[in-house]
């Protein structure tokens, strides 16, 4: 299943509502990214999952549904999960870890590997 080409890429996970940033960050930067080919993969604190997604679109906004595995500080785990794109450079959503807790998250649009944001000049 291809992905729509606006959730295309990478993505920063800037907040989630049961960790605070220095979790999110503790073995690398919190990210989501999504394939062309509808699949992709996440980070945050000692979590790193795979993911397998659906697409759609509701009241005009792009939408994905995940399924997840992956690991917890190493130990196999898995889940399912949503996220919808609210504005063009922002994913609000819910991360599901079967039978445990689940989260929600914001994430805003990362640049492509090798582009570096421009600094603002006053």
């Amino acid at each position: 299943m291809q992905t729509p080409v606006p959730l295309r890429g990478p993505w920063r996970i800037v907040e989630m509502e049961l960790w605070d940033r220095d979790f999110l960050d503790l073995v690398e930067p919190a990210h989501l990214t999504l394939e062309d080919d509808g699949l992709g993969g996440f980070a945050f604190g000692a979590v790193q999952g795979w993911i397998d997604c659906r697409f759609s679109k509701v009241e005009g906004r792009h939408r994905l549904e995940f399924t997840w595995e992956g690991a917890d500080e190493g130990d196999p785990t898995s889940g399912r999960g949503w996220a919808m794109l609210v504005a063009a450079d922002r994913l609000e959503g819910r991360l599901f870890f079967h039978r445990c807790d689940d989260s929600a998250f914001l994430a805003q649009r990362s640049p492509a590997p090798g582009k570096k944001r421009k600094s603002a000049r006053r």
